[in-house]
């Protein structure tokens, strides 16, 4: 990944004075620091000791040079000075927005940074991520950039967390007084509310207290946020971030999503697809639900099976033959979604022709295993034939289970998967 990472800022009389909160406990007197050593730690936009109650916003953008330059206007206005605030944008743009956010930046009156990323790996979430990795405030706010998340809420999101002792606080746009006024047409805001319902339905305990997963516009301490178990996939953070690390207590707060300030919203059909496949990793994160889903994904096998069945003795093949070869049109269908859904992760441990050949081969050994073991339930238990398939359909799939996690998912040794493909 290319980075390209700056803090423009040019120290004014402000800055100066508010130069001991900035060099929080380290115990230096700003009068004794040498110029040069204080226009890096007020200008580097991430320090190294922050003050306490210290905030990183972080704001990831894409092609948004129509709203950067307003947001920050607006948030030099709407951040109180005694608040120790430094900005962050993690860019994934295409067009001239750095630059645009360097000539905004000159005039604030708190440090801002750019993280340029050449290549977006995670999208907006992976973004705010790679943002948090960076940040060592105490305070960690994430919004967009297009205002419809007003800056005046910031300090507001801060300081119902410093008065709670909560470890998130998330804007709500369903508490009383807030609204989801930007939303816009009926459209956009039946597939929001749909989301909703459908993640507190997944994670009611995660979620529990948080009734807007989808908001994109919150505030959590930096020390429960442990980004090395962050894996993001498309833009709803939040959740990521509720259901991976867990905070203990989680506070809200109510707001208007206001219309967007320029530009065009970067919600598709895409990222739709993306936030369904995030929910499916999320849910799937235990091994009883991983489990779960791939005897459901097994189960939906059945159908490619049974059309390809159909289509080849149609076209006159003996069923024999025919059996064999639509089965591996099952096994194609259940690798292309239990690599989607269920090992999203993991695949970068092997080559996919790896992990294709390797899924294929236990799948069909299942075939060989099962007929073995019914005659063993049969011969030697004395079962009849039906609970016997039963029990040996039961036992062949959580034996496939193991094998498909251990020998075509878990790497082949520790250290040994960088350089693999995916």
């Amino acid at each position: 990944m290319s980075e390209d990472l700056w803090a423009p800022h040019a120290l004014d009389e402000p800055e100066l004075s508010a130069a001991p909160a900035r060099l929080g406990s380290t115990g230096l007197d700003p009068a004794e620091v040498p110029a040069e050593v204080l226009a890096e730690v007020l200008s580097e936009g991430l320090a190294e000791v922050p003050a306490e109650g210290s905030v990183t916003l972080i704001i990831p953008t894409f092609n948004e040079s129509a709203n950067v330059g307003e947001l920050l206007r607006r948030l030099a206005g709407s951040l109180p000075a005694h608040l120790p605030c430094e900005v962050l944008f993690v860019d994934d743009s295409t067009d001239d927005t750095p630059a645009v956010i360097e000539k905004a930046a000159s005039g604030c009156p708190f440090p801002v940074a750019v993280l340029h990323r050449d290549t977006p790996e995670g999208g907006l979430g992976g973004a705010v991520v790679e943002g948090v990795r960076r940040a060592a405030s105490d305070w960690i706010v994430v919004m967009d950039a297009d205002l419809q998340h007003p800056p005046h809420l910031v300090p507001e999101l801060v300081g119902e967390g410093e008065r709670t002792g909560a470890d998130l606080v998330v804007a709500s746009r369903y508490l009383p007084g807030g609204s989801r006024a930007g939303l816009a047409g009926s459209y956009r805001v039946a597939v929001s509310r749909g989301a909703t319902w459908l993640t507190k339905g997944l994670f009611p305990r995660a979620l529990r207290g948080v009734s807007d997963p989808m908001s994109g516009f919150f505030a959590m301490r930096r020390s429960v946020v442990t980004a090395d178990a962050l894996r993001p996939l498309g833009y709803k953070i939040l959740l990521e971030l509720a259901v991976r690390c867990r905070p203990a207590k989680v506070a809200e707060v109510p707001f208007v999503f206001q219309d967007r300030y320029a530009g065009e919203s970067k919600s598709t059909a895409r990222e739709g697809l993306r936030f369904l496949t995030h929910l499916a990793a999320l849910r799937s994160a235990s091994p009883v639900a991983r489990m779960i889903g791939f005897g459901l994904i097994g189960l939906s096998g059945f159908l490619p099976n049974l059309a390809g069945l159909w289509l080849l003795t149609r076209a006159g093949m003996h069923y024999l033959p025919a059996e064999i070869v639509a089965n591996q049109a099952g096994v194609l269908w259940n690798f292309v979604l239990i690599e989607t859904f269920l090992f999203r992760d993991r695949r970068r441990h092997r080559h996919w022709a790896d992990r294709i050949g390797r899924f294929t081969l236990l799948a069909n050994a299942d075939l060989l295993l099962r007929i073995p073991l019914i005659a063993v339930f049969v011969g030697q238990f004395g079962l009849a034939v039906l609970p016997a398939t039963a029990l040996a359909l039961v036992t062949t799939f959580v034996l496939r289970f193991a094998a498909t996690e251990a020998l075509v998912y878990l790497p082949r040794a520790a250290g040994r998967t960088a350089g693999s493909r995916t």
